[in-house]
């Protein structure tokens, strides 16, 4: 497998031929976005590759479609282009609906909801069947359903093993739910969501992990392999990159030689 960060939450991934882009965002930097009810972030950075140098996309995996630092404007564009998008079943609607500002075909888009799974056949021959699945995601604090809305992870599985070959935890605070997920699944590489999300409006609240959380949840994980999204490139990161590298620093071995970094452009192998 290899995993290329293009920046965010933004990752390409090259598995056994397939080509997945889990949440697409291309805008270049320095545009602020309201995500409601008074908060928002600026992007700070470029993406790493341009969308236009992609190159084709078997699967978007888009963990939710209506905070634009995991959908903006030029990955919303793309999703059409992408032979199948996987995301939250109300973002599916969105997604579809002829109100959109680039609808994507019903028989491309694939809604879940956290249990559900899809199964997709290698779009080229002797390309596996993939069996993606959501996971659960809580973006906030408790009760914060109804402002933050629908987000799920995704676990990704060869047709007929029990291992999960990818698990991306998608934007979600560390509760009991994510924690029984890593405890249930037999995990191969993990990539975590961090970057301790706070807005001004809303005080200490969190709506992200932490590096201390990440370092928990890979603990219970055991993953052969963790690595790291999200947690740069936006202002709304307030335990962003020295956060997350001072916690894997200060973990046990059992986590840190786990971890893997990702280099933004370059495609790594894990």
């Amino acid at each position: 497998m290899k995993l290329t960060r293009i920046g965010g939450p933004t990752v390409l991934v090259e598995l056994d031929g397939w080509r997945l882009l889990i949440d697409p965002t291309f805008d270049p930097a320095g545009r602020h976005y309201a995500f409601g009810w008074g908060t928002g972030s600026t992007k700070t950075a470029d993406p790493a590759i341009d969308v236009d140098d992609l190159g084709p996309i078997d699967v978007a995996l888009v963990s939710h479609d209506h905070h634009a630092d995991n959908l903006d404007d030029a990955g919303r564009a793309m999703l059409p282009s992408a032979g199948a998008v996987v995301t939250t079943a109300s973002g599916a609607g969105r997604l579809a609906s002829a109100q959109s500002a680039a609808p994507v075909a019903a028989e491309r888009l694939h809604g879940l909801v956290p249990g559900a799974s899809v199964t997709l056949a290698g779009p080229r021959p002797g390309l596996p069947t993939l069996v993606i699945s959501a996971t659960p995601c809580r973006h906030g604090p408790p009760l914060t359903h109804a402002i933050v809305g629908d987000v799920v992870g995704f676990a990704v599985r060869r047709q007929g093993e029990e291992q999960v070959a990818l698990w991306v935890t998608g934007d979600t605070v560390l509760f009991e739910p994510l924690r029984r997920t890593a405890e249930e699944l037999s995990i191969d590489v993990m990539l975590a969501n961090v970057g301790g999300v706070r807005f001004g409006v809303t005080g200490p609240l969190r709506f992200t992990m932490t590096g201390r959380d990440a370092v928990e949840l890979v603990g219970i994980a055991a993953p052969r392999v963790a690595t790291f999204a999200h947690y740069d490139g936006w202002s709304h990161f307030v335990d962003g990159e020295d956060g997350l590298r001072d916690a894997i620093d200060a973990s046990a071995a059992s986590v840190h030689d786990r971890a893997v970094w990702l280099v933004d452009g370059r495609a790594v192998e894990v």
